[in-house]
């Protein structure tokens, strides 16, 4: 062989290791940096799970004890009731204004917020003590009786802790995006409350934000696969809803279905409306005394309803879903549509933290279900037209179908009429638009971000124009 030959193998075999060493170090410094990077959700994905578990254990014996409690002297719905409307606002009102309400609007604002100038506004949105006081203030309210849920206070509970993590990822740790963070974050958490794994995942590309979806889908798929695992092995597999018996429907029954979905998109618009009207009259409440003499007034209403009339006006409503899926009893009186949405109205609208998916998942129920009985529809038809009307109800209020409709589905796991769960949030979305452009979440969302640039030490921003 020639030197020339020689030579030419010789470069050859050097450029080749060479380059494989280069490769190496670069799959390595890339697998590194990838590693590094999920460790943050990760660590984020698992808190979150145990902590909606936890919270939702506590949430749960909150409503038992509220029921043994009226069990025991039913008039003590005058005394606890006004006690928990008072005290769940002066705790949110003294230690953390931020973490009344659902929670779900705050953390859209905080993803629309989030860049580096605007930390001190996300921290008033998101923080520990923003989720502490959103346990306390709403394990109050439900004990007393109050009408709220704990789904959407879990997402930003969620979203605390995420944004906690970022808060202290050391500066030479592989940059992670504060919005995807929170983003995440809330998908985990919506994951971990409801066990609806491809529900957090909607939710956070339907409600949560306008960039595209490739830029967060691995870390919120991996963030919604290990909150989901970790609650299920804390709380066992479970729906939460159960396995409701549905039957296939004809043309006369589907009809039914769209009908039940646009009372219901409409009904939730209206509540939206009077929810957005309550809150405009309390800013105009200036005092503490006329706040309270206002908390004491909505208490009494709620508490005359559930002493003289029916108690379905107190609590989540999850006990009442249950009682007309699977009991005999399926056709709901007129006015238990009406005391649901009495009491979520007067709830959610105290200043404390509370939450409306669960109570917007009951009011759509019951409409289903009493809209079932003007047709005398069977056991398994009623059914059908209770999860639209869960699915319409949800619908008018988030403004988010596709959330609606694969939440009530994974929930319910009745795979054969998701063409009827999406009818029925089309046209939900369509009446309820009739009523409202904007979504009640959107519409708190805005009120948020006006009130933070208008507090003193932040900066203005207009990223709600």
């Amino acid at each position: 062989m020639s030197e020339r030959s020689n030579f030419f193998i010789g470069v050859y075999r050097f450029l080749r290791m060479r380059g494989k060493r280069m490769f190496d170090r670069f799959v390595n410094d890339r697998l590194k940096h990838g590693v590094l990077t999920a460790i943050p959700f990760w660590a984020g994905s698992f808190i979150v799970a145990v902590i909606a578990v936890i919270y939702a254990s506590l949430f749960h014996h909150a409503e038992l004890a509220m029921f043994w409690l009226l069990g025991f002297k039913k008039w003590l719905v005058f005394l606890i009731l006004p006690t928990a409307f008072i005290l769940s606002w002066w705790v949110v009102k003294r230690f953390a204004p931020y973490a009344k309400g659902s929670g779900i609007p705050q953390v859209i604002a905080a993803v629309e917020l989030a860049a580096p100038e605007t930390d001190k506004k996300i921290s008033k949105l998101l923080s520990l003590r923003v989720m502490v006081v959103k346990v306390i203030s709403s394990l109050v309210l439900v004990l007393g009786g109050g009408n709220i849920g704990r789904e959407g206070p879990t997402v930003q509970i969620s979203g605390s802790v995420f944004n906690f993590i970022n808060s202290i990822i050391p500066k030479w740790w592989p940059k992670v995006s504060h919005k995807n963070m929170i983003l995440t974050g809330a998908a985990a958490g919506l994951s971990a409350a409801f066990n609806t794994p491809l529900g957090g995942i909607v939710f956070a590309v339907e409600d949560l934000t306008k960039i595209h979806f490739s830029y967060f889908k691995t870390a919120v798929f991996t963030a919604v696969i290990i909150a989901g695992l970790t609650a299920q092995q804390l709380a066992g597999s479970y729906l939460y809803l159960g396995y409701p018996a549905v039957a296939q429907l004809g043309f006369k029954e589907y009809a039914v279905v769209i009908l039940v979905a646009a009372i219901a998109g409409l009904s939730a618009a209206v509540t939206s409306k009077i929810i957005l009207a309550i809150l405009r009259l309390r800013k105009t409440l200036k005092t503490n005394k006329d706040q309270v003499v206002f908390l004491f007034s909505s208490a009494m209403v709620v508490a005359s309803f559930a002493y003289f009339v029916h108690d379905s006006i107190l609590s989540s409503g999850k006990d009442l879903m249950e009682h007309y899926l699977f009991t005999s009893d399926k056709h709901a009186a007129g006015f238990i549509p009406l005391s649901r949405i009495l009491g979520n109205t007067l709830s959610f609208t105290t200043g404390g933290a509370g939450g409306i998916f669960a109570p917007a998942l009951s009011s759509g129920a019951s409409i289903g279900s009493a809209v079932s009985g003007w047709f005398e529809l069977s056991a398994p038809q009623t059914n059908v037209m209770m999860l639209a009307g869960m699915v319409g109800f949800l619908t008018g209020i988030t403004r988010s179908p596709f959330t609606s409709a694969i939440l009530v589905l994974e929930m319910t796991d009745r795979h054969s009429i998701i063409l009827h769960l999406m009818t029925a949030a089309l046209v939900a979305s369509i009446f309820a638009r009739i009523i409202a452009r904007r979504s009640l979440y959107d519409s708190l969302k805005i009120s948020y971000m006006k009130e933070l640039d208008a507090a003193p030490g932040t900066q203005a921003s207009k990223a709600y124009t």
